[in-house]
């Protein structure tokens, strides 16, 4: 395995992971700054409020992005499974 090879699959690696993640992060974000809003302007300072939304943005995006994501995850693996015998040698 060359240098090369490598970094090509640890970058392609960690796109992956970013890939991933990006809808459950940005969904999550999206949600904490409209709370985080909400909060401000209503002075209300309770800890629940801030954390429940947030894990529902988040369980919906796993729910909505879910296929896509496993789609992208199975193809990956495929092509890693394909790649093995250039690793080998």
């Amino acid at each position: 395995m060359s240098g090369d090879f490598a970094v090509q699959v640890g970058r392609d690696a960690l796109t992956m992971v970013m890939l991933v993640a990006a809808p459950m992060l940005g969904l999550g974000l999206l949600v904490g700054i409209l709370v985080s809003i909400f909060q401000a302007t209503t002075q209300i300072q309770e800890q629940t409020l801030a954390f429940i939304p947030k894990i529902i943005a988040v369980f919906v995006a796993i729910l909505v992005f879910g296929p896509w994501m496993l789609s992208l995850l199975v193809d990956y693996t495929r092509n890693i499974f394909v790649s093995l015998p250039n690793i080998i040698r």
